[in-house]
C-alpha cells in the first residue's frame, strides 16, 4: 500500500482522514475510537485491535461505574481526586464536574502504591549594566519553583500508573523576599515576646539578623511558604487516602527533609515525630512549641 492510500479503522470501520490515524501493533485506529481509550493508557502502539477493541467495551461499561459512584471525599485544585468510602473506589478526573469525562473507576484494593514527588528548579534574576547589558548580581540571586507530581500506581488491566501535577502553575519562592519578610515578621516576634516578659528573649535579636542573611545566600526555605506547604499536605492526604493509612492526629507526620535538594532537582520525605513542649529552635534561638510538623512557630525551621 502506497503512503497516501486509504486507511480505514479497523475497530469502527471508517475511513480515516489525513493525520487521524493512529497506529495499533496489527492495524490501524481512527482518532474518534482512540479517543474513547483511557487517558491514563500508554500502550496503544504496542496493542492489537482485538485488544483495543476489549478496552473499548470496558470503557462503555464504565460509564455504569461513573453513575453509581458516590464521592465522599475529594482533593485537588488542578487534578481531582474523588474518592467513594462506601464503595472503596476512587477516581481521578481534569475537572470538577467528572461526571462528563469517564474516569475510570478503580477500587482503592488495587492501588500498588503512591509517590509525591517535588520538582525544584531555579532561574537567574540579573540586572542591567550602564551599557544596557544583562549581567548577574553579585552574589547571583536566583528565584526558585516547584511542581508537585502525584505518581499513583495501580493493579489493572489497562492503567499501570496514574500521573497528574497538583499545582496548576508553579509555585515560586523568592529567598530575597523571604529574607525581608521573614526578618521583619521576627523583629515583630521578639518584640512581643521581650515586652511580655518571655525567658530567653534577650538573645534573639542577633539570631533574626542570621535568618534574615541565610535566606538571601543559602536558597529557600520551603517551610515558609504557606503555597509548597498547601500542595505538601494536599499530595500526602492523597497519598495516605488511597493507601488506606491512618491519618489521625496521633500518627506520624510528613515533613519535608532537611535542605532544598537542589542539584538532585527533588525533594524527599520522611516521617518525624514533632517535639513536644516548649524547646529552643537552632535556627534562631527562640523558645517555640512546635508545630504540628515539628517547625519553629516564628521562624518556621526544623525543630529537631
Amino acid at each position: 500500500m502506497g503512503l497516501f492510500d486509504k486507511k480505514y479503522c479497523d475497530i469502527c470501520g471508517e475511513k480515516i482522514g489525513l493525520l487521524g490515524n493512529r497506529k495499533l501493533e496489527d492495524g490501524n485506529c481512527c482518532k474518534n475510537c482512540a479517543a474513547k481509550l483511557s487517558p491514563w493508557f500508554s500502550e496503544r502502539r504496542s496493542s492489537t485491535v482485538e485488544e483495543i477493541k476489549a478496552q473499548i467495551e470496558y470503557r462503555e461499561a464504565n460509564k455504569n461505574e461513573v453513575a453509581r459512584f458516590t464521592p465522599t471525599r475529594s482533593f485537588g485544585k488542578n487534578y481531582y481526586v474523588f474518592i467513594d468510602d462506601n464503595q472503596k473506589k476512587f477516581l481521578v478526573s481534569r475537572n470538577s464536574n467528572y461526571q462528563n469525562s469517564n474516569p475510570d473507576v478503580i477500587d482503592l484494593s488495587d492501588v500498588t502504591g503512591a509517590d509525591l514527588d517535588i520538582k525544584e528548579s531555579r532561574r537567574e534574576e540579573k540586572r542591567k549594566d550602564a551599557d544596557g547589558k544583562e549581567v548577574s548580581y553579585n552574589p547571583p540571586r536566583y528565584i526558585y519553583e516547584y511542581d508537585f507530581d502525584m505518581n499513583i500506581r495501580v493493579n489493572h488491566p489497562y492503567i499501570n500508573e496514574i500521573s497528574f501535577e497538583l499545582n496548576p502553575s508553579n509555585v515560586e519562592i523568592d529567598p530575597r523576599q523571604q529574607a525581608q519578610t521573614g526578618y521583619a515578621g521576627m523583629s515583630h516576634m521578639i518584640a512581643n515576646r521581650v515586652v511580655n516578659g518571655v525567658s530567653g528573649a534577650g538573645s534573639r535579636p542577633s539570631a533574626g539578623n542570621r535568618i534574615g542573611a541565610s535566606f538571601g545566600t543559602q536558597g529557600p526555605n520551603v517551610n515558609l511558604s504557606r503555597e509548597y506547604q498547601e500542595y505538601l499536605k494536599m499530595g500526602n492526604e492523597i497519598k495516605a487516602a488511597l493507601l488506606q493509612q491512618d491519618t489521625r492526629s496521633n500518627a506520624p507526620a510528613y515533613a519535608a527533609g532537611a535542605g532544598t535538594g537542589f542539584g538532585s532537582g527533588r525533594q524527599t520525605f520522611a516521617k518525624t515525630q514533632a517535639p513536644q513542649g516548649p524547646v529552643k529552635c537552632p535556627a534562631c534561638g527562640a523558645v517555640t512549641t512546635p508545630d504540628a510538623s515539628g517547625c519553629c512557630e516564628y521562624c518556621g525551621s526544623p525543630v529537631k
